[in-house]
């Protein structure tokens, strides 16, 4: 299992609440304050570096108009870690791409990040909440096919290096594609995408071998989404995925006694408890099924976790899986469970920082995880044996037989045929680089 240190960079100096309605797309950017959040960008960023000190992963997301994510350009934050990290994965997760309007750049950037970490990215995608329509002002209805088409597109970049093409699609159309640099990775980066309700959206996913992934869902969501995903690729006739194909995304801390994690888990809360906005911006027209749009318009739904979380408390998130937090043994225990009872993940996203945690609060965390609990769950799962489609990938492989992402993937490609580049037998030495 993969393990991947997460913080959304939010803004948590807000006004009383009863002074605003909504955190995402018309709250005032007065709210935010340079001179405090110039350090407020670097303390995030810091956590990364701290991440990959500690020998675990990094992930990194991009919102638009929002105090819950001060991360608007994704890409960038991406290159930072990418030069300042030596060891870590790094995942975007991910590129709006459907909001996109030139996926080629897109490619052009995803490229260049895979070459300063000299291959160490995990390239997502995301078809992006509803609340970055309005800010993108794009069609809800159009959007997943436009992620469909620009993620093709640029596999195709990436992958044709003997000179221009000419793309006529649906909703993109270029002249004379020929991306510059072409990426460190062969045939190119691992790609993920992300997904809530929709099970043919992951079992496309899956099947064209891209790392399906969940955030913040009941262990019972997780499990009728993965299960259902599994039973329609065996309808189908393709092999078994490896967990690797498999994330999720859960809110989590980690302290020397259960009081001291309750602590730091209230802070993380804050994602939570304070992610209000109003409800036009919530489920534009065309953005969920039908059924699902006329159970929020009826009341049947309305607030989700936020209301969940107000009525029913942080108890209520533990035993659903949204929340892992404890002492380190705590949540192993917990996390093993989980493991059982969906049938298997391979990457794990740990939320372990949010609103005004400081800074020594989620070291303090991100060490007992990386320290303690990592080393217990290293081992857990399965791999691909191959890259490329999901029909392509053979038969999974023990993760126990590899010393990290990086040394699977080296295997897969070497055993798929493809050019590997190593990192570890790329990158200069400090005394090389002076």
């Amino acid at each position: 299992m993969e393990f991947y240190h997460f913080t959304e960079f939010a803004w948590p100096f807000l006004p009383p609440d009863d002074e605003f309605t909504s955190m995402r797309v018309n709250l005032p950017n007065e709210v935010y304050d340079p001179t405090i959040g110039a350090d407020w960008f670097n303390m995030c960023l810091d956590q990364h570096l701290l991440a990959d000190e500690l020998g675990i992963n990094c992930m990194i997301n991009e919102h638009h108009q929002t105090a819950t994510c001060l991360n608007s350009a994704a890409p960038l934050s991406v290159a930072i870690a990418a030069r300042q990290t030596k060891n870590a994965r790094i995942c975007i997760l991910g590129n709006p791409s459907a909001n996109l309007r030139d996926p080629i750049r897109n490619a052009e950037e995803m490229a260049m990040i895979d070459n300063i970490s000299h291959g160490r990215l995990e390239c997502g995608f995301v078809r992006g909440v509803p609340y970055e329509l309005f800010s993108s002002n794009c069609n809800p209805t159009e959007t997943s096919e436009r992620l469909w088409e620009s993620i093709a597109l640029m596999q195709k970049a990436w992958t044709t290096n003997d000179g221009p093409f000419n793309y006529e699609g649906r909703w993109v159309h270029k002249r004379q594609v020929n991306v510059w640099p072409r990426p460190y990775q062969a045939p190119h980066m691992p790609i993920w995408m992300t997904g809530g309700s929709d099970v043919n959206h992951a079992t496309r996913s899956v099947e064209n071998g891209f790392t399906f992934t969940m955030f913040l869902t009941p262990t019972e969501g997780m499990k009728k989404m993965f299960t259902g995903v599994r039973d329609n690729l065996k309808k189908k006739g393709l092999p078994k995925p490896a967990d690797d194909l498999f994330a999720f995304m859960p809110l989590v801390a980690v302290g020397e006694t259960e009081e001291e994690a309750l602590k730091f888990v209230k802070q993380v809360f804050w994602y939570v408890t304070n992610n209000k906005s109003e409800p036009q911006f919530r489920a534009p027209p065309g953005y969920v099924e039908t059924n699902l749009y006329a159970n929020f318009l009826s009341g049947k739904f309305s607030g989700g976790r936020t209301d969940a979380i107000r009525s029913k408390g942080m108890e209520y998130f533990r035993e659903n899986g949204v929340a892992v937090y404890g002492t380190p043994d705590q949540v192993v225990t917990q996390l093993k469970k989980m493991y059982k009872e969906i049938g298997g993940f391979g990457n794990l996203i740990a939320m372990l920082h949010s609103g005004d945690m400081p800074y020594k609060d989620v070291a303090k965390s991100m060490t007992l995880f990386a320290k303690e609990v990592v080393p217990q769950l290293k081992d857990l799962g399965t791999v691909s044996s191959k890259v490329g489609m999901l029909k392509d990938r053979g038969r999974p492989i023990q993760a126990s037989k590899f010393k990290g992402r990086t040394d699977a993937l080296e295997a897969a490609r070497a055993k798929s045929g493809v050019t590997v580049r190593s990192p570890k037998k790329s990158r200069r030495s400090k005394k090389r680089a002076a």
